[in-house]
């Protein structure tokens, strides 16, 4: 047996395996897998007659199965100053292609140029389904070169839309099943720290696994809304519960695993965490480090501490 060359001749050497002959059978077994898309050439006698057979094996159909599932910020008013977004998929998704694949188009219609810090590691998550795509923060802070020769990539009060090319390869080397596109409204910058006094707790009676609901009054990033906010007990016991985000970013809710016990709690929030634009818990994203004095007390801990109590049941 023989690979069939573009040129229709076989090719030079044999494929590579064993003949069996049993029972007026003839068999042949490659000592490697026979390529799909592949013509092969079998050459035999009969009597005094040559002959040859030809088989191909067709490449498998591929269909797509992997889309875009969701993007944030999901919001569709965003502040000029986004810092990033995040893409998720619905399966693994392939590397190297991001930044061909992602495009953001302004109201006219053109493309706006290098909008993202391109860099070779992309920020995927372990799974690679979730994408990571950064704003160029050289762009977005104020007094830096970047900002001041080319600015901010978005623009006050202007229609966007961020598109993904149904091109883009997953894992298994498919295209994604369509494209995806997010329209939003370009809003003031924000370049204001978190506050969490400011934000309103909706808190559940004793004795029941109702859901605490804590409104932010502001969109905060997706994905440290799931991981930076805890809530702890009196004796600073961290409260099991799942936790959900709701309303576009703005609204935490989290439901315990077991019925609340009247008392204090207060949700232990990291300071890392993140509004749309990098600003933080008490520090905004354009403070300069060097500028600031080196935090002591209570301001140099990794957290911030906000109480509630869940009242006692009324009595009967």
């Amino acid at each position: 047996m023989y690979v069939v060359q573009e040129d229709g001749t076989a090719a030079k050497d044999p494929v590579a395996g064993d003949y069996n002959f049993d029972k007026n059978m003839l068999t042949f077994k490659p000592r490697h897998q026979l390529q799909p898309g592949t013509t092969y050439r079998a050459f035999f006698r009969l009597a005094s007659e040559l002959g040859s057979h030809e088989v191909t094996f067709p490449k498998p159909t591929h269909v797509s199965t992997t889309d875009v599932e969701q993007l944030y910020p999901s919001a569709q008013l965003l502040p000029e100053n986004l810092l990033k977004f995040y893409i998720h998929f619905s399966t693994p998704m392939s590397r190297g292609e991001a930044f061909k694949r992602i495009k953001l188009i302004d109201q006219d219609g053109k493309q706006v140029k290098l909008p993202f810090l391109e860099i070779d590691e992309e920020l995927w998550d372990k799974q690679q389904r979730r994408l990571t795509v950064l704003f160029d923060p050289g762009r977005i802070k104020t007094g830096v070169t970047p900002n001041q020769e080319v600015g901010l990539a978005l623009d006050q009060g202007r229609k966007y839309s961020l598109l993904v090319d149904e091109a883009w390869k997953d894992a298994k080397d498919i295209s994604l099943k369509s494209s995806f596109k997010k329209e939003f409204l370009v809003e003031p910058a924000d370049r204001n720290p978190i506050d969490p006094k400011a934000w309103q707790l909706d808190i559940p009676k004793a004795g029941t696994t109702d859901a605490l609901y804590v409104r932010l009054l502001e969109f905060l990033d997706a994905a440290l809304l799931q991981r930076f906010i805890d809530v702890s007990g009196a004796q600073g016991q961290l409260i099991d519960g799942k936790v959900t985000v709701e309303e576009n970013e703005q609204v935490w809710i989290f439901k315990p695993g077991t019925p609340w016990v009247a008392g204090k709690y207060s949700l232990e929030i990291l300071k890392t965490l993140e509004d749309l634009t990098g600003n933080k818990v008490g520090r905004a994203f354009e403070v300069d480090k060097i500028e600031q004095p080196p935090a002591t007390g209570a301001e140099a801990s990794l957290t911030y501490s906000l109480p509630f109590t869940v009242p006692a049941p009324a009595a009967q």
